[in-house]
């Protein structure tokens, strides 16, 4: 690859990306926000569409945090901790091939089902077809880097994919030098990846930024299951008739000891 053709796929489009992302992001939500959603086509397939966007999603977020951690921690910051760039090589293989396979199955199944059920293909723009197909071919291009990860299980690519990425952040020009010699298989997954960027703002991906993160943190709650058989009455005794209220004021003002008023 030419320095200029370089430059402008590891230096300026990660930019470009990064910011099309954000802003177009902001002025969707701005402008129409009934549209920020994944627009599921559950209804019409259901079992398929639970295997395999489970297995998708899941997959997928064990991917993303991978990634976020292992390219945008500094190099040294393993070093100081004692993690040989050997072991943070072999670990993301492992941990990364078995999620990768698994939001690749998962991907698989939901891009069948797009194509090959009428209904849903019917149903669906090419947009969502497109999307998918993407994603799919990002997975591919991921599992399948893992052949080329095994020929330098020293790290020593790791190492300048994660120089790339950390010179991105901090604004260094010297960024697409990192990438010079890297195998042609991890800028494709590079590249690819920053057209997923680019392009979530103006498809369904835009859900990602409504992942519920904040149900984990959401305070306890207790789930109170009825022992009555579903369908049959219920023969609640009535009480009193009382004004303002009835039972529940009353029951209100038991409780609390109070005259209820």
């Amino acid at each position: 690859m030419s320095d200029l053709l370089n430059q402008l796929a590891f230096g300026w489009f990660p930019y470009f990306a990064i910011t099309v992302l954000i802003v177009g992001s902001i002025l969707r939500f701005d402008a129409d926000q009934y549209s920020w959603r994944s627009q599921s086509s559950q209804f019409l397939r259901r079992r398929q569409m639970t295997i395999g966007s489970n297995l998708f999603h899941m997959g997928l977020l064990v991917l993303f945090v991978g990634h976020f951690i292992g390219l945008l921690t500094p190099v040294g910051v393993f070093d100081a901790v004692g993690v040989t760039h050997s072991f943070k090589q072999i670990t993301a293989m492992v941990v990364g091939g078995i999620a990768g396979v698994m939001a690749l199955v998962g991907a698989s199944l939901l891009l069948h089902r797009r194509l090959f059920d009428d209904r849903i293909r019917r149903s669906s723009s090419v947009g969502d077809i497109a999307v998918l197909v993407l994603l799919w071919l990002q997975l591919v291009f991921g599992v399948a880097s893992i052949w080329w990860t095994a020929q330098h299980l020293d790290g020593s690519e790791m190492v300048q994919l994660m120089g790339w990425a950390n010179a991105i952040v901090v604004f260094d020009a010297a960024a697409p030098g990192q990438l010079a010699e890297v195998a042609w298989i991890y800028k494709l997954h590079i590249i690819l990846g920053l057209i997923l960027f680019t392009i979530t703002p103006f498809t369904r991906l835009v859900h990602i930024w409504s992942v519920p993160i904040w149900f984990l943190f959401r305070p306890g709650y207790q789930i109170v299951r009825s022992r009555h058989p579903i369908g049959k009455r219920r023969d609640i005794p009535a009480g009193p008739s009382l004004p303002g209220g009835g039972q529940t004021v009353a029951r209100q003002a038991s409780e609390s000891g109070g005259s209820g008023a």
